[in-house]
Formats: C-alpha cells, structure tokens, sequence
C-alpha cells in the first residue's frame, strides 16, 4: 500500500524538457502517480512519443511545442495548459542545453579528460552567443515560467515548483563555465522564489543530479576511458537513472514534502560527499 501522501492523483503537471531524458522520465512518473501533464520541448516528435506513453497509462496529456527563451512562446504554453486542464499544481523546470568549451582557447593536452572540439593548437573557444543561448534556456526559461505559472498558484494559493539543477552548480570543472553558472543561478532563484512565495503555500526546491545515463550526458561519454573516469569518482560506483532523479522530483511534488521549501536535493551517488561531484 502507498501512502496518499506520495501520489499526485488529479494533479496537473507542466514539465519542461519532456521529450527525452530526465524530463521525459519526470512526465511518466508524474502519470504513473495519477497526474496529468502538459509537455513541453522544442521538438514535437520527442514530445508526441512522451504523451503516447502517458495515454497508455490512462492519463492526459498535452503537446506543446515551445522555445522556453522566448517569454511569449511560453505564456501561450501555460494560458494552454490551464484553458485544457484548468489548473497547474506542479511546474519543473527541467529543459536545459550544455556547451563544453573552455572560456578562452587552450592547448589540447589540459582537457584530456573532457571532449572538446580541437581546432590547429587549441580548443575552440565558447562565444557569446553560446553563452547567451545556455543562460536564456536554462536559467531564463525557469524565470519565465515562474513568472506565467506563479499568478495562477498564487491566486489559488497552491502549489510546486521543482527546478533540475546540477551538481555543476557547486562545482569547477573545466570547459562548463555557461552551464555551471546558469545551473548555480536556478539554485539561487530557486531559493529566492521559495522565500517569496512561501506565504501563499508554494513550496519551490530544486533537485541536482550528477551524472545520469540520458542523451544529453551521452556525447561524452562515449569514450570508454571518459566513462571510467567518470564512474570512478561515484562512490556507489555507477550512473544515475533518469527514473531515480523522477522519483525524487515526485515526492518535492507531492503533498509528503510540503514542509520543505528553499532547498536543494543532490542526487549523485555520493560523489560530492566524496569531494568531487560531477
């Protein structure tokens, strides 16, 4: 038997980053547990399978395809997800993009353990635009979403927010200089949002995964020796699952953890403990 508590039965969940990976994950966890969810990507297809499988577990759902940087795109998104399910009680701020490049070009030899694109006598060098690109998705995004999504649960004086973080955010490592700073701003805004919204019976936490087995971490760990390099600093001795951050996400979003706000949850198999997070 499963306590009513860990449920989300008749919730509606909006879940950014919902066509693959850790988003994904979280959206079928949420319908597994009897919520409803609007998906949101970039990419129609990825979502489409998202909400087949929802269906399949006797939920609703909805598809909406959305450029979380830009703010009108992501007002359409949530004045669509009320007007179908008539509410949200949950919002995670999942969709997020990684560039790997040092801030300046440097010789080749400093980032053998990382994947970097190598240009004649060094690496290429992440610009502005890139820059820019990561901050506005992953950090700006949240913000606008808060900001569409925040109104609603205040007027109604309830909800959850739970915004992916990264154990990047607390962390140095070499050529994650416009991912480790937007990861360590979610953290900071999350706890700024929970302080501002406490009053209303918002709870708003952030979960911060190491690294875990999707597509997104896949691109460099293709390589063997980078997997073992990267295993070897997780005292449990492996990868995470996307379903295990899921879980974890599920219960910020059920009524279990309602009194629990401003806080951010490491999820990493113990690597941070260990002095070396990643």
């Amino acid at each position: 038997m499963i306590l009513d508590e860990f449920g989300v039965k008749g919730k509606v969940a909006l879940v950014t980053g919902a066509g693959r990976g850790i988003g994904k994950a979280i959206a079928l966890v949420m319908a597994e547990a009897g919520a409803d969810v609007a998906l949101i990507a970039r990419t129609k297809e990825q979502l489409e399978q998202t909400a087949e499988e929802i269906r399949r577990l006797g939920r609703k759902t909805l598809v909406l395809p959305t450029d979380i940087s830009q703010g009108e795109q992501v007002n359409r998104a949530v004045e669509k997800t009320i007007s179908e399910f008539g509410k949200i009680d949950i919002l995670c701020n999942n969709a997020a993009m990684l560039v790997i490049k040092p801030v300046i070009p440097v010789p080749e030899e400093i980032l053998t353990e990382w994947q970097v694109p190598v240009d004649e006598g060094g690496s290429h060098a992440i610009s502005a635009e890139e820059w820019h690109r990561v901050l506005e998705t992953n950090v700006t995004g949240a913000f606008y979403f808060a900001q569409a999504v925040g109104p609603h649960m205040i007027k109604r004086k309830t909800g959850k927010v739970i915004n992916i973080s990264s154990t990047d955010a607390e962390e140095g490592f070499p050529c994650m200089s416009a991912y480790s700073v937007s990861k360590a701003a979610l953290s900071s805004f999350t706890r700024v949002l929970a302080s501002e919204w406490a009053s209303f019976n918002i709870n708003v936490n952030a979960v911060a995964p190491g690294t875990i087995i999707t597509e997104f971490a896949s691109e460099w760990l293709e390589d063997p020796k980078e997997l073992e390099f990267v295993t070897s600093l997780i005292p449990l001795g492996r990868l995470g699952e996307p379903r295990e951050v899921a879980l974890l996400t599920l219960f910020l979003a059920s009524e279990a953890s309602k009194y629990i706000t401003g806080q951010i949850f490491t999820i990493d198999g113990g690597a941070m403990g260990k002095g070396c997070g990643i």
